[in-house]
């Protein structure tokens, strides 16, 4: 066994010290090819209040790291071969999010090529010393803000059942509230998602330092989770009780200031003060077992052949990727929509509304209405290819544009397959929508699936052509049942985008 060497002496200094250039030469490779993904992630940070807490994590990683130097100085780094197959899986990882344009896989995939360039200059056996702190990392992937459609409608019906069982009238629409007081949306940012993410990445880490029982240390992440989501439908409830005592401008106020600065500080001190009688782990504690990580790792190598294969590996990925990934195809100069029997075409009428199709190559509406006078809108975004800001599955994108007075309320029954759902405009005004996703010439409601298929499309040279079609009412215009109506006169949804991409 090769004997393990001290930091303190110049050989060992000088091993250390050319295994870490070794390794900031791979990250800084990493960070350079695949600089979009990180310079997202630092945006997303440092603007989304929902990820702000990720600047933070940063520093305490590094904190992390330092808590392990006494121990880590007895062990020796080595360039380790098994490291090329993590980074071959991370580069995988991020090839499919970049073909299917999504932000997450690239991200993940980013990080756990760092992780891997970690493995690769120092070894595995430093991999495990270090294993902690280079999981907790990827909790700076953003991720989480698909989880709010759900946590508004748990934060609303939490709230209704407290109002009623505070004799408070209150009546539920998707996730609007109305009460004497006045109308109620538990918005995304009321949604509690900012604060269960946040409150993720704090468990973790303090279950870490302070229970060495690994059944205490997910019980406690469990229950300040299920805390977290509790606590933030009770704040909404005491919003609109302080709306019903003192009025709804002044109980906004009071909102904002509490939520803001105190609510998530005392959920913290809560869950801690509840959880302090069960820590197991003392302070003093060492931060990592070293015990049979001396000697150098099975399957070590030399950095003149580890490193060159790594970079070949990290430039493959990006040059497939910008091969494949600007391909397009031309759309019709003008998408095909034909009145159905029964309907003909009118002009706009009712509550202005318009989908949002950021990067979209063509855009249609057209507006049509049976003897009935129930009416539809048809909404059509055409992309020759997609790409970053240019997706018909994106956050932000379709039916709900963030940036205008609609406001998603409820999920609706499915209209051939489509996802359907109900909007709101202030009035209130309801109007129904029926979004199919169009990827490699086949409609699809389910956002997956449209995914994958574009992720076929890109990596296997497929169509790459995409619609997104919207067919919507206002309730008081049909809505859903005109627009079922409207579907099926047309021969169905798949009939639909066929004429729009002219397959048929």
């Amino acid at each position: 066994m090769t004997p393990s060497l001290s930091l303190s002496h110049p050989k060992s200094w000088s091993l250390w010290q050319r295994h870490l250039v070794a390794l900031g030469l791979l990250a800084a490779a990493i960070l350079t090819l695949f600089h979009r993904d990180a310079a997202d992630m630092a945006a997303i940070w440092w603007t989304s209040s929902t990820f702000t807490h990720c600047l933070l994590m940063v520093p305490m990683i590094g904190w992390l790291v330092s808590q392990r130097v006494p121990q880590l100085k007895a062990l020796t780094p080595a360039c380790w071969w098994p490291a090329l197959v993590w980074l071959a899986g991370a580069g995988t990882v991020w090839l499919v999010g970049e073909a299917a344009g999504v932000g997450l896989f690239r991200q993940v995939g980013l990080v756990l090529m760092l992780q891997g360039a970690v493995a690769a200059t120092l070894g595995g056996k430093l991999v495990r010393a270090l294993l902690f702190p280079l999981c907790y990392a990827l909790l700076l992937v953003p991720f989480g803000e698909e989880l709010v459609p759900l946590l508004q409608t748990f934060t609303a019906r939490i709230s209704v059942v407290l109002l009623h069982m505070s004799g408070i009238a209150a009546e539920m629409q998707g996730v609007f509230v109305t009460t004497k007081a006045g109308f109620f949306e538990v918005a995304e940012e009321c949604s509690g998602v900012n604060f269960l993410i946040a409150m993720l990445a704090y468990s973790v880490f303090a279950a870490h330092l302070c229970f060495r029982s690994w059944t205490r240390r997910i019980v406690f992440v469990v229950l300040a989770l299920v805390t977290t989501i509790i606590a933030n439908a009770l704040r909404a409830y005491g919003t609109m009780v302080a709306a019903d005592i003192w009025g709804i401008e002044a109980a906004g106020g009071i909102d904002h200031i509490f939520y803001g600065w105190i609510f998530f500080g005392l959920v913290i001190l809560a869950v801690m003060f509840v959880a302090w009688r069960w820590f197991d782990r003392p302070a003093n504690d060492a931060a990592i077992d070293v015990r049979g990580l001396d000697g150098l790792p099975r399957f070590a190598g030399s950095a003149r052949a580890v490193l060159p294969a790594a970079f070949a590996l990290l430039l493959a990925f990006a040059g497939w990727a910008a091969l494949v990934g600007g391909r397009s195809a031309p759309l019709a100069g003008t998408m095909a929509v034909d009145a159905p029997r029964g309907w003909a075409e009118t002009l706009a009428n009712g509550t202005p509304w318009a989908p949002r199709y950021d990067g979209a190559d063509e855009r249609l509406m057209r507006h049509f209405v049976d003897a009935k006078g129930r009416r539809v809108t048809v909404a059509i975004g055409g992309y020759e290819r997609q790409a970053e800001g240019r997706e018909v599955v994106a956050f932000g994108q379709g039916a709900v544009d963030l940036q205008s007075r609609w406001a998603w309320s409820a999920a609706l029954a499915p209209v051939d397959g489509a996802k359907t759902e109900r909007l709101l405009h202030p009035g209130p005004v309801l109007r129904d929508a029926a979004t199919w996703y169009v990827v490699g010439g086949e409609a699809s409601g389910s956002p997956r699936r449209a995914k994958l298929a574009g992720l076929k499309a890109r990596l296997f040279g497929g169509d790459p052509r995409a619609l997104s079609l919207i067919v919507s009412s206002e309730a008081g215009q049909g809505g859903r049942d005109a627009i079922a109506d409207f579907v099926a006169a047309s021969g169905g949804a798949q009939a639909m985008a066929d004429r729009a991409l002219e397959t048929r």
